[in-house]
């Protein structure tokens, strides 16, 4: 009778076994298909602000290039205009030279024309150097202010998934264990209680049967 209480308690207990393993693998199974995709998810996120930083970069270089061709038109017509005017003062100073040429006058006319068109020069050059620098120089410094907040946004979005994911993973796995400890626990605690309560009965039914009732009653 001891035997048969045991097996089935084994059986039961086999049972129980077999029942959190599948729990503990379906557990598993769920906390893995979550993993991938939330990996698939960060994957995704990262090829998208991959492509933004390419577009935006491309789009500051075109409009790089477009600035720098349209500061190159307007340098090349400002000199054009200074070589026309050039050209006609040098004419006129030439004409007035040809007309005057006795008087000293003339030389200090001349004299005076050319430092006003050197100084004319100096100055078209030195306004289009500047102007030139300062938008290419604005432009990169635009140009790097975007990418860095790109790349600073796409590292900070990165880190913070990442973290979740693991954060999510740890206490899927805690809890888990916790349950798997708290089944196997319970689960002996319940064999020997029954095993126990077995053992008791069969005892009672022995003292029962060997010694009856009616042997203790007197004459």
């Amino acid at each position: 009778m001891l035997d048969r209480s045991e097996a089935s308690s084994r059986q039961r207990g086999w049972g129980v076994v077999a029942v959190v393993v599948v729990v503990v693998v379906v557990v598993v199974v769920v906390v893995v298909v979550v993993v991938a995709v939330v990996v698939v998810v960060v994957l995704v996120v990262v090829v998208v602000a991959i492509a933004v930083v390419v577009v935006v970069v491309v789009v500051v270089v075109v409009v790089e290039v477009v600035v720098v061709v349209v500061v190159a038109i307007v340098t090349v017509v400002v000199v054009v205009e200074v070589v026309v005017v050039v050209a006609v003062v040098v004419v006129v100073v030439v004409v007035v030279a040809v007309v005057v040429v006795v008087e000293v006058v003339v030389v200090v006319v001349v004299v005076e024309v050319a430092v006003v068109i050197v100084v004319v020069v100096v100055v078209v050059v030195v306004v289009g150097v500047v102007v030139v620098v300062v938008v290419v120089g604005g432009v990169v410094v635009v140009e790097v202010v975007l990418i860095g907040i790109v790349v600073v946004e796409v590292v900070v979005v990165d880190v913070v998934v990442v973290l979740v994911v693991v954060v999510v993973v740890l206490v899927v796995v805690v809890v888990v264990v916790v349950v798997v400890v708290v089944v196997v626990v319970m689960y002996g605690y319940t064999s020997r209680l029954y095993l126990f309560i077995q053992a008791t009965r069969s005892s009672l039914a022995l003292w029962t049967v060997s010694y009856p009732p009616s042997s203790f009653v007197t004459c």
